[in-house]
């Protein structure tokens, strides 16, 4: 008896990403937003990214706020509404969570400006 199992690509990529750390220097880093709110911080050399995971539940609004928006950019992934989506240079983007979920958040150093540098994101969750 053969039993076939049929994942997703994307499904599949993320779960590389968040047990490999292969989109990324390290594993995903859980972000806490029980407080309805997370600041991010740290330091990225050009090209280099920096992977986050979260949760959120169907219906609220997730607003990201991008300080350092003309050398950082982001990108929200999940395996069934975000699959194609380009990294985001906004100094803010919200979005309706369309599904209680994990979403892995990329943030990525542009090769613009210095070689290395110091991010600062806020993830609000309503």
């Amino acid at each position: 008896m053969t039993i076939n199992i049929r994942l997703p690509l994307y499904g599949f990529l993320l779960a590389a990403a968040l047990t490999s750390g292969v989109l990324g220097q390290a594993s995903a880093e859980r972000i806490d937003l029980s407080t309805g709110r997370a600041s991010l911080a740290g330091t990225l050399s050009n090209g280099r990214l920096k992977n986050y995971v979260f949760t959120a539940s169907k219906g609220q609004t997730v607003t990201i706020k991008n300080a350092s928006s003309s050398i950082f950019d982001f990108k929200v992934f999940n395996d069934l509404y975000f699959d194609e989506g380009d990294f985001d240079s906004s100094p803010s983007y919200s979005f309706e969570v369309p599904e209680t979920a994990d979403y892995l958040f990329t943030v990525r150093k542009k090769i613009a400006g210095p070689r290395s540098a110091r991010y600062s994101l806020v993830i609000v969750v309503k």
